[in-house]
């Protein structure tokens, strides 16, 4: 019984796919060709919108969610040797969100998808519930020990950026109409597919972010969201960073929540701060017991995928994409590693 390291991986084959491979991942979590990032309004002041270089997709014209396009995909890992295990990406999902129009159409992007992805044995699919504004942060230069660079979050300097929705369009109660509803119609679907829904938590996890409200941001939410559909196929995305904002006993939550085996996925990384204003940290260098983390896992009898996320730029490394320099990545393998082994025996 071990848990399984893997990376995220852009869709286009690049030096770091062999790299990872290298230092022993198999497996890859992966991005579609920016279905979901792409549909999301223009970088603006005080929040971090990703937004994807052009992916070398085939056949041309396809939608990215769709059995074609991933099926080429899981073909281009494989000549890698990598195994395309999570999707971490999905069909356009705002209106569901937002329990609005068009919401229909947009499970039925969702459900193709889950039924494409059931075809070619891609197990998980990490989804959000993040409306409007995704996730956020204010800095990207805060310095770490030797010089490296990481990201922050300063909730006072996102409040003075201004808001993305007239105050009280949406509301909390809507957004929960949306996942029941979502869930309801998409849970089904999974369970016939073979497919795993692992919904990930708001990051950061507080009440609003430039006027937006948010939901995902508290064990009681996810426990919540656990009873709408109860579900072998409906569970979580356990990213560590986050449910440390909500926490100062990362490894009993992770028992806590995973003990009827509904953690599918998760994100390995640790925070230092307050939800309202903290920095990304080395994964060893943190307040959060990593070793510990490691054990529960092991304790839950997870044996699902695990990707380091949100590493720092080191020395000669690029941070232009904050949060995934290549050797900051390399890092977090070999310690995760070494964690696995000292956990799993």
């Amino acid at each position: 019984m071990m848990l399984n390291i893997s990376e995220l991986l852009e869709p286009t084959p690049s030096p770091l796919w062999r790299l990872v491979k290298q230092a022993g991942v198999d497996e890859v979590v992966s991005l579609l060709d920016g279905a979901e990032q792409q549909w999301r309004w223009p970088k603006s002041e005080g929040s971090q919108v990703y937004t994807p270089t052009p992916y070398e997709v085939a056949p041309e014209g396809e939608r990215p969610w769709d059995l074609p396009a991933l099926t080429w995909m899981q073909e281009k890992y494989r000549d890698y040797g990598l195994e395309l295990s999570v999707l971490e990406d999905t069909a356009p999902m705002d209106a569901i969100r937002l329990n609005g129009p068009g919401r229909d159409e947009a499970i039925e992007w969702v459900t193709d998808q889950i039924r494409a992805m059931g075809r070619l044995g891609i197990g998980t699919l990490c989804y959000n519930w993040v409306a409007i504004i995704p996730w956020a942060r204010t800095s990207n230069n805060e310095v770490l020990r030797g010089g490296a660079l990481t990201s922050g979050y300063d909730n006072d300097v996102m409040l003075a950026a201004p808001k993305m929705i007239e105050e009280g369009s949406v509301t909390h109660e809507q957004l929960w109409e949306g996942l029941e509803y979502f869930l309801r119609a998409v849970v089904p679907v999974a369970e016939e597919a073979g497919v795993r829904l692992a919904l990930h938590p708001d990051d950061p996890p507080i009440p609003y972010v430039r006027g937006v409200p948010r939901i995902m941001g508290s064990p009681e939410a996810y426990e919540r969201m656990l009873d709408i559909v109860p579900s072998s196929q409906s569970g979580i995305t356990f990213c560590q960073g986050n449910f440390a904002l909500m926490t100062d006993d990362v490894p009993t939550l992770i028992r806590r929540l995973g003990r009827d085996g509904r953690i599918f996925f998760a994100h390995f990384r640790d925070v230092r701060g307050t939800r309202e204003k903290f920095v990304e940290t080395f994964h060893d260098e943190g307040p959060t017991d990593m070793l510990e983390c490691m054990r529960a896992y092991a304790d839950i009898g997870f044996e699902g995928v695990i990707r380091p996320d949100h590493v720092p730029a080191l020395e000669g490394d690029s941070n232009s994409s904050f949060g995934y320099s290549t050797l900051g990545r390399l890092y977090a393998i070999g310690y995760m590693t070494g964690l696995r082994e000292a956990a799993y025996q």
